[in-house]
């Protein structure tokens, strides 16, 4: 052994476990870390503000199923990025976060930017710690990886002194994390077939993360075996093909109503990987709370979330992509009970989900939009956003056929589509990138685009410009019916904000010139920007704006 600063310890140790990218705001407190990145073989990625290179960072984590790297500075650099860890806690994210801390003979007198880090995002990641001896770095590295991604994956958040990383130590670098997988018993796949063979109307509900790509042909497997309608869970939609005869649709904000009303009627819920929160529970309406358990078979990697909300009839400890294995392996029935109905199941999705059947307000008709998506578009093309109902479309319209082709955050927060989309060309650069963000959603993290200009990463954004906080509005209509307040706004021209960084900008106020920009935009070979500006009264796929007040005015 040689002695190494902790700076290089630390980057020593990213290398070790696979870490090919790190997402960074620079900052003075972790110059050491930087420094020992010059020469090291990772992509370092410097973004516009904490909170871009958090969400980047997460959306990594959800690409490839293991942890996503982000290095912040001290204080207003970890608030800043407090967003990203609140993404990857609630979408169960694997997520590492390095941040610069005060010097340790400074600690306790509220020096510059100090900040108690365990205070600040103890209920949000899944371990907050300080490494306080540069010789702890390969120990403590290690197990961030491994609590980051063994049992329900979430955040974990390391913070670093400054003088600890520019101390020498000698000291063994860890071996390759290795995350246990807990893996379904036989004696539990032995009554998960009692209960299935003995069920009337079963359904599926593939959600949460920790699945692969092969959980997922798995999971398919299994479906056709059985011959099961599976649902996908709320922005889980490349958990299941959307082509497949067994597809059900997806359990998302304002569902199929015949989607809902076939769980409501099942009587055995497969829960795979989920926990059936707030909003693919549609508020928690969708199954008893907490239930005697008589419907309901919860798997899922953490001990902890079984029967934690709903009474499981039947609780299987497992990780997504373990138990998708043993499920595919089960033997076929001679008959079932519920012949044809996956096959009903997927034709009232492909009914819902025929772009050609919606009409809103306004000469630019974003089901048209999609249609064109969906015609020229190839399969594994990779779908961001943020929060909004400019989403709806995306999710509603587009046919989600490939693994790891959607980044949209489960817990709602807006500006996350413009950096998902720069991990994910990043990571990936032979898939195309198209983002989705609303006028209000796209200028929360927009600047990200100069990072994507940066480093010649072509997406294309399509900005879906009404002129207001469109869900907002909404619910302030229907809440508050004509009583406008703080969700008007007043955009920039977002085609020359595209030029004006050396990218390429288009304006579409038509459903026929949609499809001429996004040829050019493909063309162009950089990075885009498609201002797309609708109707404001064109709220939902469903209703208008003058809808929503009406109705509320009227009860």
């Amino acid at each position: 052994m040689t002695g190494r600063t902790g700076g290089q310890i630390l980057v020593d140790q990213l290398k070790i476990h696979g870490a090919s990218h790190v997402f960074c705001v620079p900052g003075e407190s972790y110059l050491a870390v930087l420094d020992a990145l010059h020469d090291a073989a990772i992509t370092t990625i410097v973004c516009r503000q904490e909170g871009g290179a958090a969400y980047m960072a997460e959306a990594a984590g959800k690409m490839t199923g293991r942890p996503g790297i982000v290095m912040v500075t001290r204080g207003p650099g970890a608030t800043n990025a407090s967003c990203g860890i609140h993404v990857a806690s609630q979408d169960s994210t694997p997520l590492i976060m390095f941040v610069g801390q005060v010097a340790r003979d400074m600690k306790e007198r509220e020096a510059f930017q100090e900040l108690d880090y365990k205070a600040v995002f103890g209920t949000m990641a899944k371990w907050v710690v300080e490494i306080d001896r540069a010789d702890r770095i390969p120990e403590i590295v290690s197990c961030a990886f491994h609590v980051a991604s063994q049992g329900r994956p979430g955040p974990v958040v390391i913070a670093l002194p400054e003088d600890m990383l520019t101390e020498t130590a000698e000291v063994q670098d860890a071996p390759a994390f290795s995350p246990a997988v807990m893996k379904p018993g036989a004696a539990d796949m032995e009554a998960l077939q009692r209960r299935l063979l003995a069920a009337r109307r079963p359904i599926v509900l593939a959600g949460g993360s920790g699945w692969s790509e092969q959980g997922v042909t798995d999971l398919v497997r299994f479906a056709e075996t059985f011959d099961l309608p599976v649902a996908v869970s709320f922005r889980r939609q490349m958990l299941f093909p959307a082509d497949h005869p067994n597809f059900a649709g997806d359990l998302g904000i304002g569902p199929n109503p015949k989607l809902l009303q076939r769980i409501k009627d099942a009587d055995l819920v497969l829960l795979a990987g989920g926990r059936l929160s707030e909003m693919p529970s549609q508020s928690y309406t969708l199954l008893d709370i907490p239930g005697d358990g008589s419907r309901l078979v919860h798997v899922h990697p953490g001990a902890e979330e079984l029967n934690k909300v709903y009474r499981t009839g039947l609780g299987i400890l497992a990780a997504p992509h373990a138990f998708a294995a043993a499920a595919a392996a089960l033997p076929k029935p001679n008959t079932v009970a519920w012949a044809g109905s996956a096959h009903a199941a997927h034709e009232d999705y492909l009914a819902w989900s025929d772009p050609s059947r919606v009409r809103t307000a306004g000469d630019l008709q974003m089901a048209g939009v999609m249609a064109h998506l969906r015609q020229v578009m190839p399969a594994a093309t990779v779908y961001c956003n943020g929060a909004g109902n400019y989403a709806t479309w995306v999710h509603r319209f587009w046919p989600f056929r490939s693994f790891a082709s959607q980044l949209a955050p489960t817990s709602g927060t807006m500006g996350y589509g413009v950096p998902a989309a720069v991990a994910a060309k990043a990571l990936q650069p032979e898939r195309e990138v198209i983002a989705f963000a609303g006028d209000g959603c796209f200028l929360m993290n927009g600047q990200e685009f100069a990072t994507a200009m940066q480093y010649g990463l072509p997406i294309i954004v399509v900005v879906v410009d009404n002129g207001m906080y469109g869900t907002i509005r909404m619910h302030q209509e229907r809440e508050y019916p004509g009583r406008v307040s703080a969700t008007s706004l007043r955009n920039p021209d977002f085609a020359a904000l595209a030029r004006s960084y050396g990218g390429h900008g288009e304006t579409v106020t038509r459903t026929a010139d949609f499809g001429p920009a996004l040829a050019r935009a493909r063309q162009s070979g950089r990075a885009s920007i498609i201002h797309c500006l609708i109707d404001p009264e064109a709220i939902t796929p469903a209703r208008s704006l003058t809808e929503i007040r009406n109705a509320s005015r009227a009860t």
